[in-house]
């Protein structure tokens, strides 16, 4: 370190810059962009049917998109410091907003819906006759 810390937040980010942070920082970013995508994929067709899940997958994708994709092009047109700080902040802190804050009330008032469904369409079977059909009374017979 030759300078203040202060001040290498308005260095651009490059390799002679910062040599032991630069290549794990856009490697990484570049590496969690495809898992985000990959994942995104595989849990969209796992929980297809519950729509709060997929809203959410959907949101955590394009914070995912746009966090470590930003990261990934001030890598490569040597974007200052700061601005990357700020993206990889912001970013974590929309992950953690989404996952944390935004989806857990509606996760459970959906789960609460579903639970009311079920208990309505077991306790329309719950007696042992509600399937079996009723003798018409009145009217023709078939011959």
């Amino acid at each position: 370190m030759k300078l203040p810390p202060w001040q290498y937040l308005f260095e651009p980010f490059n390799t002679p810059g910062f040599p032991d942070l630069f290549d794990p920082m856009w490697v990484t970013a570049l590496v969690l962009l495809i898992v985000q995508v990959v994942l995104y994929n595989v849990r969209i067709r796992q929980l297809h049917r519950y729509e709060p899940l997929v809203t959410m997958q959907e949101w955590l994708l394009w914070t995912g998109i746009v966090t470590f994709g930003l990261l990934v092009v001030g890598a490569i047109f040597k974007w200052y410091f700061i601005f990357l700080l700020i993206t990889l902040v912001a970013g974590l802190a929309a992950y953690v907003w989404i996952r944390f804050v935004r989806f857990p009330p509606i996760i459970r008032a959906y789960n609460q819906q579903l639970r009311r469904a079920r208990f309505f369409s077991q306790s329309r079977y719950k007696h042992p006759e509600s399937t079996v059909r009723s003798r018409r009374s009145g009217g023709r017979r078939r011959r």
